[in-house]
């Protein structure tokens, strides 16, 4: 998996789950519950499985990784590569090269960044309670009212707990990116190292500054 897929996946996270201003009053409430219970944890770890599908292409790839959120701070693993951002600065390493690419946080204030995938929610979608075949989740259907790059994405809602189960993107290409959060802790123990690069823990790593 190479660089820009890996960010096409934070991207897609944190652009499924900002959360919309709906007319479904339904809607609307339960997904503010959703985010403002987020928003009262300290920090939010969770294990997720990912698989992008294409039937017309043949194509279905599956990956598991990790997700650990504090404020505007985030590690996501997956697929032999780790992104960390201290809020300011993003390191991207890939284990297989030995790499380490670093980036600054652009736009702080208006980047859709995993730290928010559980915390925010704009105006720029349509949602609405759909069916669910799980009587235990609610699933809501999100439509962008302006051009995307997909067309809609499906949240699952567990309706005891009011956390996110599991999300499936359609995009314009024919793909579907599927989410499911296997385990999902919060106020886990965390530092300000858990979330910058340290050169020291891996001996020959190459650096790319691209600051």
């Amino acid at each position: 998996m190479k660089i820009k897929t890996i960010l096409t996946i934070l991207s897609l996270f944190s652009t499924c789950l900002a959360f919309s201003q709906t007319k479904d009053l339904k809607a609307a409430t339960l997904l503010e519950e959703v985010s403002n219970k987020a928003k009262s944890y300290k920090s939010i770890k969770v294990d997720f499985s990912f698989s992008m599908e294409n039937t017309k292409a043949g194509i279905k790839e599956e990956k598991t990784g990790t997700l650990l959120v504090s404020g505007d701070k985030y590690k996501m693993s997956v697929a032999g590569q780790t992104v960390m951002c201290d809020g300011k600065t993003i390191w991207t390493y890939i284990k297989e090269s030995n790499e380490v690419q670093i980036n600054v946080l652009e736009n702080k204030d208006d980047a859709l960044t995993p730290s928010k995938l559980l915390t925010s929610y704009n105006s720029n979608y349509k949602s609405k309670i759909i069916k669910s075949p799980d009587p235990s989740v609610e699933s809501v259907e999100l439509i962008p009212n302006t051009g995307k790059n997909f067309t809609k994405a499906i949240l699952g809602i567990d309706k005891a707990k009011k956390q996110i189960k599991s999300f499936i993107l359609y995009d314009k290409s024919g793909n579907t990116f599927t989410y499911r959060i296997k385990t999902y802790l919060t106020d886990v123990p965390v530092a300000d190292a858990d979330f910058t690069f340290d050169v020291k823990k891996f001996p020959g790593v190459e650096v790319i500054d691209m600051r």
